[in-house]
C-alpha cells in the first residue's frame, strides 16, 4: 500500500483514520458522574480484569457455554457465571465454578450480604447470555426479575449481549419476535440464532452459534463499539466466485472471504441485522448472520439482488470474476495429445455499477448506501478513483493485493474513497479493524 498521503492531490487529501475511528466506547450518558454505558466504576483501575457476566438459561445448549467460558477466560477476563435454577439441571454448579475460579449462584438469597442482585450487574463490563431461551428473552423484555439472572439484567449498564437457542417455532413466534425487538430497541445485541440440527430430528433455525463466533461478538463488544447499526439491514458479499470450465475445473480467485466475514462480525456486534451472501468460502459462520451460499457470479448477484430488498446498506467485499466461460463441458475434459481448443470467455455482469444504476434510475428495491471494493496490484488510488467513478457507489474500499496482500491474509490495509468526501486511509492492521472504520463511514451516511 502505498504511504500515508502518497496519491493525494492538492483538493481532495488522503486522510489518516483517527485514532479511535474502529476502536472507540460506546458513547456514554452526559452527566459526568454517571459512568457511560460499558464502563463501570472502576474499569480502568490498573491491573483490572474485564468483568463479564455469562447468564445461562435452560436449554440444551446450556454445555456449549462451557466453551464460551473458556474462551473468555483464557482471554484475561473475570467471568462470574450466573445460571438460572433450570440451568443447573444441564450444567451443574461445580463445572461452572471450577471453569470460571468464581462463586456461582443462581438465586438472589445467597450471599445476602454482598447484595449480588444489585451488585453483580452495576460492576460488569458485560453481560452476555448464552444460550438465551425465550423465557428468558421474555422476562428481560418486560424487566420481570424473579431470580438472579433477570435481577442482574435490570441493573446492568453495560452492553448486553443475547445468543438465543430454541425450536424454530418458538423463534419465529410473533411473542418472541416482539421481545427481540423490543430488547434491540433498548440497545442490546441480540444475536439471531443458527441453522443447524435441533433437539432430537428437528433442523432448523434455532441453534445456538459457535462459541467461537459469540466470543468474537463480546470481544467487539467490549472494545467499545457504539450500536450504532442498530436496526439496519446490511447485505455484505465475501469470498471469491467460481466459474465452471466443466464438472472439475474452474476460473477463480484467490479471495479468502476473511475481509467480508470481519465485516459481518463487526456489524452484528454493533447491532445490525446482516445477510452474508459467501461465494465459496470454507469459515465458520460468523454469528448472528443470515448466510446465503453461492458459487457463481449469477448466483451472488440473484442472492445480493433477493437480499436488498429492505436493505439500508450493500457492501459488496466479494471478488467477482469479471469473466466466465460462454459454454460449460458437461463431463470432464480430457487431456490428450493434440493442443486443447481455447476458452472462449465472456462477461459477467458487473453487480456493483448495477447496483449504483438501479439507485441512479430509481428502480427499487436499492439501498441507502452502495459500498464497493477494488483490489488493485498496481497505479492503486488511481485505478481506484475511476472505478469510484464508474461504478457510482457511494464508497470504494482500495486495496493493494499480491503476495501476502490482502488476500488469506488476517491484516489489511486500504484507501476508502467518497464520492462525496476526502479518502480516508487506513493504515495496516487487523480486518476487524479495517471492517469497523467502514462501518463508522457507513453509520454517518445512514444517520
Amino acid at each position: 500500500m502505498r504511504t500515508p498521503g502518497e496519491g493525494a492531490t492538492a483538493d481532495r487529501p488522503v486522510r489518516r483514520a483517527e485514532p479511535g475511528e474502529g476502536e472507540g466506547r460506546r458513547p456514554g450518558p452526559a452527566d459526568p458522574d454517571d459512568p457511560a454505558p460499558g464502563h463501570p466504576p472502576g474499569a480502568d483501575l490498573p491491573g483490572r480484569r474485564p468483568s463479564v457476566v455469562l447468564g445461562v438459561s435452560a436449554g440444551i445448549a446450556a454445555y456449549k457455554a462451557c466453551e464460551l467460558l473458556r474462551l473468555l477466560t483464557e482471554s484475561g477476563h473475570d467471568v462470574r457465571v450466573v445460571p438460572t435454577r433450570e440451568a443447573l439441571r444441564f450444567v451443574g454448579e461445580p463445572t461452572w465454578a471450577a471453569l470460571s475460579g468464581n462463586p456461582v449462584a443462581a438465586d438472589v438469597w445467597d450471599s445476602v450480604h454482598e447484595v449480588p442482585h444489585v451488585r453483580i450487574g452495576q460492576n460488569a463490563d458485560l453481560v452476555v447470555v448464552a444460550p438465551a431461551t425465550a423465557d428468558v428473552l421474555a422476562k428481560a423484555a418486560h424487566g420481570l426479575a424473579g431470580d438472579l439472572l433477570t435481577n442482574t439484567l435490570l441493573t446492568a449498564r453495560c452492553p448486553v449481549v443475547f445468543a438465543p437457542a430454541m425450536h424454530t417455532e418458538m423463534w419465529e413466534h410473533p411473542a418472541t419476535r416482539a421481545n427481540v425487538a423490543t430488547l434491540r430497541e433498548r440497545g442490546a445485541i441480540v444475536i439471531d440464532p443458527a441453522v443447524g440440527r435441533l433437539t432430537g430430528a428437528d433442523t432448523g433455525r434455532g441453534r445456538l452459534p459457535d462459541p467461537k463466533e459469540i466470543f468474537e461478538v463480546c470481544r467487539r463488544v467490549l472494545a467499545g463499539r457504539p450500536a450504532d447499526l442498530a436496526g439496519r439491514r446490511l447485505v455484505i458479499s465475501a469470498g471469491g466466485t467460481r466459474e465452471a470450465i466443466d464438472p472439475v475445473r474452474f476460473i477463480g480467485n484467490r479471495s479468502s472471504g476473511l475481509q467480508g466475514y470481519a465485516l459481518a462480525r463487526t456489524a452484528v456486534a454493533r447491532g445490525a441485522e446482516v445477510t452474508l451472501v459467501a461465494a465459496n468460502v470454507a469459515l465458520p459462520d460468523p454469528a448472528g448472520a443470515t448466510v446465503v451460499r453461492v458459487e457463481s457470479a449469477a448466483e451472488l448477484r440473484a442472492a445480493v439482488l433477493e437480499a436488498m430488498e429492505d436493505a439500508d446498506a450493500v457492501v459488496m467485499a466479494a471478488a467477482v470474476a469479471d469473466f466466465r466461460p460462454a459454454a460449460q463441458s458437461g463431463s470432464k475434459i480430457k487431456k490428450t495429445s493434440a493442443d486443447p481448443d481455447p476458452i472462449h470467455l465472456v462477461k459477467n455482469p458487473d453487480i456493483l455499477a448495477e447496483l449504483g444504476e438501479r439507485r441512479r434510475e430509481g428502480l427499487k428495491p436499492y439501498p441507502s448506501v452502495i459500498v464497493g471494493f477494488a483490489a488493485e496490484t498496481d497505479d492503486v488510488l488511481a485505478n481506484g478513483r475511476a472505478k469510484l467513478a464508474r461504478k457510482g457507489c457511494d464508497l470504494l474500499v482500495v486495496n493493494q493485493v499480491g503476495d501476502n496482500l490482502a488476500f488469506g491474509t488476517p491484516d489489511n490495509a486500504a484507501v476508502v474513497l467518497a464520492a462525496d468526501g476526502e479518502p480516508v486511509e487506513i493504515p495496516r492492521g487487523p480486518k476487524e479493524d479495517l471492517a469497523d472504520v467502514v462501518w463508522d463511514l457507513v453509520a454517518r451516511r445512514l444517520a
